[in-house]
C-alpha cells in the first residue's frame, strides 16, 4: 500500500497494551506521576501545545486546573510509562481554550489536521472509545442494576447477578468495488459538496467479511460483486467501529440506487480517481481526506 498510509487517521498507535496488569490492582495516576494522560471534556480531547506542534500525551498535572478525572482508566503503557484516560465534564472545556498552552480540538478535527503525530492517533482512539462505553454503559443489561468499573476499564462488573460486561468494537465493511479500469463511489446527502467516497455498511451477526461487502453493494447500488479482497483497517472511534477496507470485483456495471442509502453513486474511470485525489476534477468531484480509508482505497486503486 502507498505511503499515504502515514497520514490514515487512528491506525497508528504508540500504545503497549499490558492485559496482564489489569488482572489485579491497577496502576493509579496519583501513584505514577510519570504516567501520560488522555484527558477529554466531556468527549473532546485536551492538546497541549509543543515546539513541533501538539500531542495528546499529557501529564497528570495538566489536569489538576479542573479537579480529579472521572473515570480513570489505564490503557496499558506509552514508552515504558503507564498511560491513562480520563474525563472531565464538557464545560471544563473553557479552562483550557483561553490558554494557549493548550488547545481543545475534536477527536475528528484532529486526525484531519494531523493535529498529533501519526503514532499517538492510535492512543487516542482507544481512550476516546473506552471513554464513550464508560459513558454508556453504567447499567447492566442482564438485570439493570448499576455496574461498576473492573480491570483498569476495559470491562464493567455487575455486582447483582454477576455478568461481566466488556468493550464492544462495531465491525464496518468499507469497500471499493471495481469494474475493470472503473470504481464504484458514492455519495450521502450528508457528505460534504462534491465528495463522493466508497460504499460502506456493519457487519451483521453470523456473516462473513465478503458477504457483507456483497450484501451491502447490492443493497445500496444494486451491483452484484464476487471476489472480494481484504486491504486494510482503521480504528475508528465514533463511537467504536473498525473500518474493514475490501476491494470487490463486480459482475455487471448496471446500477440501482437505494435513494435512502445514496443520494448518488457512480462508476468513475481511473483518470477521474486521480483528479478527485488531487482536487482538479473539472466539476470539483473530490474523495475524503487522506485520514478516511476510503482515501487508501481509492488512491490504491488509482495508482496501480
Amino acid at each position: 500500500m502507498p505511503s499515504s498510509l502515514d497520514r490514515l487517521g487512528y491506525a497508528q498507535s504508540l500504545l503497549e497494551r499490558h492485559s496482564a496488569e489489569r488482572s489485579g490492582p491497577t496502576p493509579t495516576l496519583a501513584d505514577t506521576p510519570d504516567a501520560s494522560l488522555l484527558l477529554f471534556c466531556g468527549d473532546v480531547p485536551v492538546l497541549r501545545m509543543t515546539e513541533g506542534g501538539a500531542t495528546c500525551l499529557l501529564a497528570p498535572e495538566d489536569a489538576a486546573r479542573a479537579g480529579q478525572p472521572s473515570p480513570e482508566l489505564f490503557l496499558g503503557r506509552v514508552g515504558g510509562r503507564p498511560a491513562f484516560a480520563g474525563a472531565l465534564p464538557a464545560d471544563a472545556a473553557a479552562l483550557y481554550r483561553d490558554d494557549p498552552a493548550y488547545r481543545v480540538l475534536d477527536a475528528r478535527a484532529v486526525a484531519v489536521e494531523g493535529a498529533v503525530p501519526a503514532p499517538e492517533m492510535g492512543v487516542l482512539a482507544t481512550a476516546k472509545s473506552l471513554l464513550g462505553w464508560h459513558a454508556r454503559h453504567g447499567f447492566c443489561a442482564n438485570c439493570g442494576n448499576p455496574t461498576t468499573l473492573s480491570c483498569g476499564g476495559f470491562r464493567r462488573d455487575c455486582g447483582s447477578c454477576g455478568t461481566e460486561h466488556f468493550p464492544r468494537t462495531d465491525p464496518v465493511v468499507i469497500m471499493l468495488v471495481t469494474n475493470g479500469d472503473r470504481c464504484l463511489l458514492g455519495r450521502q446527502a450528508r457528505f460534504a459538496p462534491g465528495v463522493y467516497s466508497c460504499l460502506a455498511g456493519f457487519l451483521e451477526p453470523g456473516e462473513t467479511i465478503e458477504d457483507a461487502v456483497r450484501r451491502e453493494t447490492f443493497e445500496e447500488a444494486g451491483v452484484r460483486v464476487g471476489a472480494v479482497r481484504y486491504h486494510l483497517s482503521q480504528p475508528w472511534p465514533f463511537p467504536s467501529s473498525l473500518m474493514i477496507g475490501c476491494e470487490g470485483e463486480a459482475e455487471g456495471d448496471a446500477l440501482v440506487l437505494d435513494r435512502t442509502e445514496l443520494e448518488d453513486a457512480r462508476w468513475f474511470t481511473r483518470d477521474e480517481v486521480r483528479q478527485m485525489l488531487e482536487r482538479r476534477h473539472p466539476d470539483g468531484l473530490m474523495t475524503p481526506p487522506p485520514m478516511a480509508i476510503a482515501n487508501a482505497l481509492v488512491r490504491s486503486f488509482a495508482e496501480r
